[in-house]
C-alpha cells in the first residue's frame, strides 16, 4: 500500500515558557535532519521571529495565526503553511456570546441582521448532486 502523508514536527518551547529561539531552531533543524516534511514552532509571537526561524531551515515552516499577522507578511517571512488552530471556533463562540448578551441585557435581536440566511446555511450542508 502506498501512503501519502506529511510528517510535521513541532518544537513547543514557546508554548511551555521556554522562549529560546536558538534552542527552538536547533530542535527544528534536528527534526529536519531526521526527515520531517514540515516544521512547526507554535507560539512564535511576531513576524520577525517567524522570519528568523524560516531562514534557518530548508523545509517548509508552518505557523499558527495570531492577531496582527497577515498572509502577505507570513509569506514574505518564508512561511509555507498556515494553521488557524482554534481561532474560527473561538470567533464563532464569541459571536454566540455577543448575541446571547444582547438578548439578555437589551432584550433585542439586532444580531439577526448580520446572521447567515437560513437558505445559505442549508446549502452549505446539502449533499452534492442531491
Amino acid at each position: 500500500l502506498k501512503h501519502d502523508f506529511v510528517f510535521t514536527a513541532r518544537a513547543e518551547n514557546f508554548l511551555w515558557g521556554r522562549p529560546d529561539i536558538d534552542d527552538t531552531i536547533k530542535r527544528l533543524q534536528a527534526f529536519e535532519k531526521a526527515g520531517a516534511d514540515v516544521l512547526y514552532a507554535p507560539g512564535l509571537g511576531d513576524v520577525e521571529t517567524v522570519q528568523t526561524v524560516c531562514s534557518a531551515l530548508t523545509k517548509p515552516v508552518n505557523v499558527m495565526v495570531r492577531p496582527g499577522f497577515t498572509i502577505a507578511d507570513l509569506a514574505q517571512a518564508g512561511v509555507k503553511r498556515i494553521s488557524l488552530g482554534p481561532w474560527l471556533t473561538n470567533y464563532a463562540f464569541g459571536m454566540l456570546e455577543t448575541a446571547a448578551r444582547e438578548i439578555q441585557q437589551d432584550g433585542t435581536f439586532g444580531f439577526t441582521r448580520t446572521a447567515m440566511p437560513f437558505g445559505k446555511l442549508q446549502a452549505l450542508f446539502a449533499e452534492p448532486n442531491a
